[in-house]
């Protein structure tokens, strides 16, 4: 578990989102990591593609944060643990082989029932109901006076709160997801729309 005497005000985060699809489609879906400085700029861009409804959101993820250039990432921050449908990411994993701890943000508190009885029904369920697990509990962070809802591993949840609060600057999730989201929904419909 990583420990931070401080969370600077320009710690280097990559974030990660996933671009528009069909639902009920079969292929394959964007995945789009915006490399931030905090809440404050934009520093870089990576990108991959994963199958929808697939499981290799997290093996991607991984790849990608090991051969980038940027080599001082300090965090990585996910919108949600599913990409393209129920690509199910595994932040246990993630921290394991990359050594960055993870921060999962999501605007709403996930229906964790509704969640887990879905994927009981799809294939490879063991799998994807383990990741879900090694997501941990479901903590609240306050936000601009509203509720966020955080995941986090290889972190102290404390500290993952300052991040989230920290890079919290334009609206009630963090700048780098934010932007992730609209970069990821431009390139798939030639213009960015919607909130992360």
């Amino acid at each position: 578990m990583q420990r931070f005497r401080t969370i600077k005000k320009e710690i280097r985060i990559v974030a990660w989102d996933d671009g528009p699809f069909e639902f009920k489609s079969k292929g394959k879906d964007i995945l789009v990591g915006v490399i931030f400085r905090g809440g404050q700029f934009i520093d870089g861009l990576l990108k991959t593609e994963i199958e929808i409804d697939g499981l290799d959101a997290t093996e991607k993820i991984i790849e990608k944060i090991l051969k980038t250039k940027h080599k001082d990432l300090r965090i990585i921050m996910l919108d949600g643990i599913t990409f393209a449908g129920f690509n199910i990411v595994d932040i246990k994993e993630i921290y394991e082989k990359t050594k960055l701890p993870v921060i999962v943000v999501n605007r709403k508190k996930p229906n964790l029932k509704k969640f887990t009885s879905i994927l009981k029904q799809m294939p490879n369920s063991k799998k994807r109901l383990k990741y879900v697990e090694n997501a941990g509990p479901i903590y609240g962070v306050s936000v601009k006076n509203k509720r966020v809802y955080f995941q986090c591993y290889g972190m102290k949840k404390e500290d993952a709160s300052k991040v989230i609060r920290k890079t919290s600057t334009m609206s009630l999730i963090p700048e780098p997801l934010r932007v992730a989201h609209l970069i990821a929904t431009g390139f798939v419909l030639g213009e960015s729309v919607g909130h992360a």
